[in-house]
């Protein structure tokens, strides 16, 4: 039985990955009610990434986020890390080709890879949870997940790199994957739970 309500917002206009943060959370709270409210649904503006790292933009998208809304904000920044290619795209997963569309970027990532034989395809996903409120910063957490860029891209479900993130906890990849099963070993799973680890009194 749900005993708390919970509103947060999300320093992010992308819907798939609000969802998926308030289904992550929802999946290891079930008794708090999450309300998630995006930035465009909070009409927040755009704010320039300019971390080093995940966790960087994480911080600077959370304190942004809640200074202009008012409200406890998440802040969160998440990528792809190829072993190959000394860590790349990293912070610019989502700018990594011209458009900076999930379909660009594949193909373009399919392209620098395509003479790099299975062994040497590693990578990693990586995410930056931040939590903010109107004083500033007040928990964060990382979490990453293990596995292979595929040779072509295979499945439809996710977003971004999935189709070619192959996960050998889940023999297939993210995009092959129901939310349920990407959910259980996700990069987006583990930073929740360390922040939730860290900030849990914060909120109930």
């Amino acid at each position: 039985m749900k005993q708390a309500k919970v509103t947060l917002a999300v320093a992010s206009r992308n819907r798939d990955k609000v969802n998926e943060l308030e289904r992550i959370f929802s999946q290891i709270r079930p008794d708090v009610e999450w309300t998630f409210l995006s930035a465009d649904d909070l009409n927040m503006p755009d704010v320039e990434e300019t971390g080093k790292t995940f966790m960087d933009n994480a911080v600077i998208k959370a304190i942004s986020g809640a200074k202009h809304s008012g409200r406890i904000c998440i802040g969160e920044d998440s990528g792809l890390e190829v072993d190959v290619l000394g860590g790349a795209p990293g912070v610019h997963s989502h700018r990594f080709s011209e458009t900076g569309s999930d379909d660009d970027n594949n193909r373009l990532l399919l392209d620098l890879l395509k003479d790099v034989p299975p062994e040497k395809r590693t990578c990693r996903y990586t995410c930056a949870i931040a939590i903010a409120d109107a004083q500033g910063v007040v928990g964060g957490g990382e979490g990453h997940v293990e596995g292979i860029i595929d040779v072509e891209l295979r499945g439809t479900n996710g977003f971004g790199y999935d189709p070619l993130f192959y996960s050998p906890e889940l023999g297939k990849t993210f995009g092959e994957a129901s939310s349920e099963e990407k959910d259980r070993v996700s990069h987006r799973r583990r930073a929740i739970e360390n922040l939730l680890n860290q900030v849990k009194e914060e909120f109930v």
